[in-house]
């Protein structure tokens, strides 16, 4: 990885579980990019793609404040399905350049599975260019866990709720996985919650009451799939079955949190948000992380 004051180069290596014909497609047909491509939270508006040597990649970037950022690229390199050289620039809603990029992707097979390998190089060209470049590898992660969502089939059962929290990930992490931290903050407005075990190990469980502020009782039993501090934290949730994955990105010493429920059919996901208002709640809870982080984070300045 390179940082300078107003330049980054980083790499990321990803294997996706699908063959690298649909993959190598799925960066470069426009409607397929126009599902994946962009952080957490951000959508893509218009897309048009046409992947050849000297050919344009236009996406209209849309970010969680309504503003348009276009994006305007050159197809450098392509080679189906092996290799993607594309350089781009990206503009603010008043069409002023922000950043200067270009990205070199791979595609090897393995095994029927795909190995993507990303280089990016930026250049911001704005006078602050620490949110621009700070957040790159994050927001590229990002990217990424949506193409896999989107070939996964992932996307259409899941919920995703995000959340930019000041601390670094290792603090937000010990926040998530013991247990006198999370009696603070899970759940939530009006709810408490008691901890009858909590093992964080793969394989271990969490079991634990909610206790609304209703007087109900809730009991829930979480299985640990993986554990990987401070990045990634990945459990199953018991009737109703779901997965979550919990990212934490480093992000200006910050942690920029992603929170990934994954339901086994888009039916079984819209009646757990119905029946259990699981998007609300989820929104509640981390709203609640945030503000014991912050107020953590006041007390040790």
């Amino acid at each position: 990885m390179t940082d300078t004051t107003t330049h980054r180069a980083i790499t990321i290596v990803r294997t996706f579980d699908a063959p690298r014909d649909l993959v190598f497609r799925a960066w470069t047909e426009a409607d397929r990019l126009s599902q994946w491509w962009g952080p957490d939270d951000f959508s893509v508006s218009a897309a048009e793609s046409d992947p050849r040597v000297g050919g344009t990649l236009k996406l209209v970037m849309r970010g969680p404040d309504g503003v348009d950022m276009p994006l305007n690229a050159v197809y450098l390199a392509v080679v189906a399905p092996e290799l993607l050289v594309v350089e781009s620039t990206a503009s603010d809603g008043d069409g002023h350049l922000l950043l200067q990029a270009k990205h070199t992707v791979t595609f090897a097979d393995r095994a029927g599975k795909t190995e993507v390998t990303v280089h990016a190089e930026a250049t911001a060209l704005v006078p602050d260019p620490k949110v621009m470049l700070g957040g790159m590898r994050a927001g590229w992660n990002q990217s990424l866990q949506c193409l896999d969502d989107l070939l996964s089939g992932a996307l259409e059962r899941q919920l995703v709720v995000t959340r930019l929290l000041a601390a670094p990930p290792d603090r937000v992490f010990e926040m998530w996985t013991n247990r006198d931290h999370v009696a603070n903050w899970w759940g939530p407005d009006g709810f408490t919650i008691t901890h009858l075990e909590m093992d964080v190990r793969p394989g271990g469980s969490w079991r634990f009451t909610m206790h609304g502020p209703d007087g109900v009782d809730y009991p829930n039993t979480i299985i640990y799939d993986e554990i990987s501090p401070p990045e990634r934290l990945v459990y199953t949730h018991l009737a109703p079955r779901f997965q979550t994955t919990v990212t934490f990105e480093e992000m200006l010493g910050m942690t920029a949190l992603t929170m990934r429920l994954v339901f086994e059919t888009t039916h079984q996901r819209d009646v757990t948000a119905a029946q259990y208002h699981a998007q609300e709640g989820a929104e509640q809870t981390l709203n609640r992380l945030a503000e014991l982080v912050q107020a953590a984070s006041a007390a040790t300045v």
